[in-house]
């Protein structure tokens, strides 16, 4: 019995596609694209000497800008001690550029530029840090509002976030001035003080203020991403990642309604029973899995550098994509990359032991990735819990969608570029997403594009350090950072 003319087509044609896609794979992880040239020359090398810039910073950790969740706890005494501190250490800075005061404690430095023509940029860094965990302070190699120099490293909490940015925007500000340096550009320096707990009242009045004055940024930069090595599994060179985006942010509670009563005769499910089984749902059903955007244009450039399978992988997403979803939500930054989290923070309910209680409440964080939305995500909880006996309520201290994705071509991505292929020049420059929040979603409004990079090299277990126990900066890589920071504010082209 003969095949039919049209199976038989579909036969041979399905046996050279078989037979072509090995090919295909292997061209297509082999191809490798020329590396984009740096935009320009540093003006200047690192400073010789960067003691003077740790003990700087050092001065700035001591005063414990702290801010907490209940705002009833914070005290604004540190700020206020820091803000003498830096007029006092950067004279220059303060005769030259005009400082304001924005809501009683945020900074907004403007450095007039020569060109009107020309649209001013933004330089974003953030005053205040996060508290001490209650019982850790004594597992600290050195106390946490010392600011301790010792072993190469600046030890203390804000040494990495942010206020190595703070110091060493404003060293290279001071030191461009000592020159006689004119900027084109307008410069805004903009120091929120309320960064850690969602920066409504310092970054947001910033750009409020420049907002009723009709400014246009050509960009702003931020904190957020940074140079890294050893952190990327495969990858032994340093990868400088620029953040063209962050994750949207969205806290809801849930709250579970059942009768009182004595914990002798239970029903079959408790408040806190029933609180527990919709959290679970939700731990057990995350929102869907997406590769794009600056994701990946990440791994496509990284690709090259990665050992051949995953290489093969990556440089083959539109076959293999799958797989390497899968294969990215296995860890929690790769999985942090690609989906919108679902993050379990807050339990509470009950008040002894044998009381069955009438309520039980329970918070829930998502990071929004983009493709996502507040309203899709709300969606996705309603759909997931499924149960009438919880209510499910907005926390309205911060909730956003994604801001828009910076672009590449752009003059200020490639002034970034330029300034890593300088400072950093065996790293290889992509661009990322960043999964945490900062201040600058709220400049997005303002700005063609808002970039996140701190220039400082992240090892595999400063993650656990920023925000964690031991937090420390190389005291050389504040020479780097005073260098890159002259480099951006000098716009080298």
């Amino acid at each position: 019995m003969s095949l039919p003319r049209s199976l038989k087509a579909g036969v041979k044609a399905l046996g050279l596609a078989l037979l072509l896609l090995p090919a295909a794979l292997l061209i297509n992880t082999f191809r490798r694209g020329a590396p984009r040239a740096p935009v320009g020359q540093a003006s200047a090398a690192a400073p010789d000497d960067p003691r003077p810039v740790a003990e700087h910073l050092a001065q700035a950790i001591r005063f414990q800008t702290v801010s907490h969740e209940d705002p009833r706890n914070d005290d604004y005494a540190p700020l206020d001690g820091l803000r003498a501190y830096l007029e006092k250490t950067y004279p220059l800075t303060h005769l030259v550029l005009t400082r304001e005061m924005i809501n009683g404690h945020a900074l907004l430095y403007t450095w007039k530029g020569k060109d009107p023509a020309l649209s001013p940029r933004l330089f974003a860094a953030h005053m205040d840090v996060v508290p001490v965990e209650p019982g850790t302070q004594g597992q600290w190699s050195h106390p946490p509002f010392a600011g301790a120099l010792a072993d190469g490293f600046l030890w203390g909490r804000g040494a990495m976030d942010d206020k190595a940015s703070v110091i060493t925007l404003l060293e290279a500000v001071e030191s461009l001035l000592k020159e006689g340096h004119e900027p084109s550009r307008t410069t805004y320096l903009a120091f929120g003080f309320d960064e850690e707990v969602g920066g409504s009242k310092g970054a947001r009045e910033i750009a409020n203020v420049l907002a009723s004055r009709g400014v246009q940024l050509d960009f702003a930069l931020d904190e957020g991403a940074a140079v890294t090595e050893g952190v990327i599994p495969g990858v032994a060179r340093q990868v400088a990642m620029i953040g063209l985006r962050e994750k949207g942010y969205l806290s809801v509670e849930l709250r579970a309604q059942v009768p009182a009563g004595h914990s002798a005769i239970p029903p079959p499910h408790t408040a806190v029973g029933v609180l527990a089984a919709a959290v679970d749902r939700l731990e057990s059903h995350q929102m869907q899995l997406h590769l794009a955007g600056a994701v990946r244009q990440q791994f496509e450039l990284l690709a090259p550098e990665m050992p051949f399978l995953q290489r093969m992988a990556m440089s083959n997403l539109w076959l293999l994509q799958p797989l390497v979803l899968r294969a990215l939500a296995s860890q929690p930054i790769g999985n942090a990359l690609v989906r919108t989290t679902t993050a379990s923070t807050i339990f509470s309910g009950g008040i002894k032991d044998n009381v069955l209680p009438s309520e039980a409440r329970a918070t829930v964080n998502f990071r929004i990735l983009p493709g996502d939305t507040i309203d899709s995500v709300l969606g996705h909880v309603e759909k997931v819990i499924d149960d009438e006996r919880i209510t499910v309520t907005t926390l309205q201290r911060l909730v956003t969608d994604p801001p828009p994705e910076a672009p590449t071509d752009s003059h200020a991505y490639r002034l970034i570029e330029g300034a890593i292929h300088h400072y950093f020049p065996s790293a290889l420059v992509t661009p990322t997403l960043v999964v945490g929040g900062t201040d600058a979603r709220e400049y997005a409004r303002l700005a063609k594009g808002v970039y996140h990079f701190v220039p400082f090299v992240l090892h595999p277990d400063d993650r656990l350090r920023v925000h964690g126990t031991d937090e420390r900066i190389a005291i050389d890589a504040l020479g780097t950072m005073v260098a890159t920071y002259r480099h951006l504010l000098r716009d080298i082209e």
